[in-house]
């Protein structure tokens, strides 16, 4: 599985190179052309006299015309959801019209099963862990529980101890002690009465030596309890009593400590399990909602329509070349999350996107009329109007070229014809102003000389430069407001040194032809011509920057070097020799041109210019 992985992503790589090499080949061979176009046109007026041409009047159309693509205007775009890279296994052909819920895109979800497998054992775990936790938060709040009232228990026995000592058994042995205290008083009292009686009858010899003598030892005797008993009621009141106090209420301390250490700890431990239970909870949960993912990220891979409508991929919508460096979708590549891969068109209303050039954008405004026509319906023409203007230069255009400044527009087509595909090529025509009487010249007979329009006028053999008030142009004619009359005769080539020229190619350029109208579409032009004046000003006595500013060649560098685009690679000797092969076939085709095909040529658009090339070089 690895090693199909890496050849996919090794055939990928080589595909993406031989698809920038391509890139790089056609702006290689722009730059030969623009060389080529210079030493022609150099030539040419070298050979021949000064070219001229005849001031006229009449009809004039303000357009400005760009290629581009096809789209619907609502549509469903289907990206790919699942995260990472993965495969397509399964495509839907283009061009299928699908119902809502069929499959379009299977994606390789082996990797994911493998994923849910181990997902599926790492929640088992953690549901284990989890229970086992909140089991232990039970066993631990019970203990908790048991071990706060034992330490109750403990401290009310202490103060029952304590109390009972005080007002109990300490009150109980002062009695028993004066008890014996006055017991043996009185036996030696008594024992004292009889050693009295047992001396005077001793002295009158009644009683022998022997029997007072134990007398005397009786009294010595009861003395002897007697002092005892005095003695043990010091001790208990001196020595026991505040010892046994001391001891009881110690005792109360120490079971009121335990008491607080106890539910100190059960509070700890009930803590730290509902800790671990909440952690347990959360990796749990946390496992689950991975599976959950997996298993969602599975289901996507099986891409299904939200919709009825015509598959179109996403590769095909892709013009100029941004469309040379990216793959067509197809079985087998791979494909990243949030690549878009299939439009599903919503309804039947369609637009036509095409990319204006920074230099075109001044006369471009929404709301404009406009005439598309498709390549597959040659014999057709659709109105439609300008409806978006992009507020920035297209990104993909300006890191394929970074001179390279285009803005998408957005042409918004009356018609709901079934026959205009999403995804055909297409040609616009803006209409900026059209002017039923107005008198114009070619573009490149005016040219700017101290910061004043210049026009050299031809009489016999002279010349005379005249200052004339200029309008807009159309990248072929331009519109003269004031300083000529029809008729008059115009250098096409001025006599002026380098140095006193604005330095901008002025562009061969042939007279408009406008193509046959109908009066419906020409009054829906004019009616949008004068909807599209109110939102900005037209045309009117206002001249343009400069008759060169408009018209330099769009898309092509100054300079016939080639660049290398950003992030192109390093080229290997075997493709710089494949290279230099494509320049030196290029420049024999151009050699061998008719002057028919290079005056084509020369009025071609950039991505007209690639195609016919591509063409020319396509066995190659």
């Amino acid at each position: 599985m690895i090693r199909q992985n890496d050849n996919t992503k090794n055939n990928n790589v080589t595909m993406g190179r031989k698809g920038l090499l391509g890139a790089i080949a056609i702006a290689a061979i722009i730059g030969a052309m623009i060389v080529w176009l210079t030493v022609f046109r150099s030539g040419k007026a070298k050979g021949q006299d000064a070219p001229t041409f005849t001031v006229k009047r009449g009809p004039l159309t303000i357009s400005v015309v760009e290629s581009g693509t096809i789209k619907a205007r609502d549509q469903q775009i289907i990206k790919n959801e699942v995260e990472g890279r993965t495969s397509i296994i399964t495509l839907v052909p283009e061009g299928t019209r699908v119902k809502k819920g069929d499959l379009l895109v299977e994606l390789d979800a082996s990797s994911l099963q493998d994923g849910k497998i181990n997902q599926e054992i790492s929640v088992q775990n953690t549901e284990a862990a989890y229970i086992n936790a909140k089991e232990n938060l039970a066993i631990v709040s019970s203990q908790a529980a048991s071990d706060v009232n034992q330490a109750e228990l403990n401290l009310e026995f202490a103060r029952q101890d304590l109390k009972k000592y005080e007002e109990g058994q300490y009150p109980k042995d002062v009695n028993e002690a004066i008890k014996r205290i006055t017991l043996a008083k009185e036996e030696l009292e008594r024992a004292e009465q009889t050693l009295e009686w047992s001396n005077r009858l001793y002295e009158e010899k009644y009683l022998s030596e022997a029997e007072r003598t134990a007398d005397e030892i009786t009294v010595k005797r009861r003395q002897l309890e007697y002092d005892l008993a005095m003695a043990d009621l010091k001790l208990l009141q001196d020595f026991t009593y505040p010892r046994q106090i001391r001891q009881l209420q110690s005792d109360v301390q120490q079971a009121i400590s335990a008491l607080d250490r106890a539910k100190r700890k059960a509070d700890a431990d009930k803590r730290q399990a509902e800790a671990d239970l909440k952690a347990k909870q959360a990796e749990y949960t946390k496992q689950q909602a991975k599976l959950i993912k997996i298993e969602d990220q599975i289901q996507k891979t099986a891409i299904l329509a939200p919709c009825d409508g015509l598959v179109v991929y996403a590769t095909s919508t892709k013009s100029g070349l941004a469309s040379m460096l990216k793959e067509p979708l197809a079985e087998g590549q791979q494909v990243f999350e949030r690549q878009e891969l299939i439009y599903l068109p919503t309804d039947a209303s369609t637009m036509a996107e095409v990319s204006i050039h920074e230099t075109s954008l001044a006369k471009v405004r929404v709301g404009q009329p406009a005439i598309v026509t498709v390549e597959t319906l040659p014999d057709r023409k659709f109105l439609g109007t300008v409806a978006i203007v992009a507020p920035l230069p297209d990104s993909a255009g300006i890191f394929l070229n970074p001179d390279l400044k285009v803005f998408k527009t957005q042409i918004n087509l009356d018609t709901n014809d079934a026959a205009l595909r999403p995804g055909t090529t297409c040609r616009a025509e803006i209409i900026v102003e059209q002017f039923d009487d107005a008198i114009y010249v070619p573009i490149q007979a005016v040219t700017r000389v101290e910061n004043e329009t210049i026009v050299y006028v031809a009489r016999g053999e002279s010349t005379t430069p005249r200052k004339v008030e200029i309008g807009m142009d159309n990248n072929r004619m331009i519109r003269i407001i004031s300083g000529l009359k029809e008729g008059e005769v115009v250098l096409l080539d001025p006599p002026l040194k380098p140095s006193s020229v604005d330095q901008t190619t002025i562009s061969q350029a042939e007279p408009n032809e406008t193509n046959q109208k109908t009066d419906a579409i020409d009054r829906q032009i004019r009616e949008r011509l004068d909807a599209s004046r109110k939102n900005g000003l037209h045309d009117t006595n206002t001249a343009p920057t400069g008759a060169g500013e408009q018209t330099q060649t769009q898309g092509l560098p100054s300079s016939p070097q080639m660049q290398m685009p950003p992030g192109a690679p390093n080229l290997s000797p075997q493709q710089q020799e494949q290279m230099q092969k494509r320049m030196q076939k290029t420049m024999e085709i151009m050699k061998n041109m008719s002057e028919e095909e290079k005056e084509r040529l020369k009025n071609m658009t950039m991505e007209e210019r690639m195609k016919f090339f591509q063409d020319k070089l396509g066995a190659d």
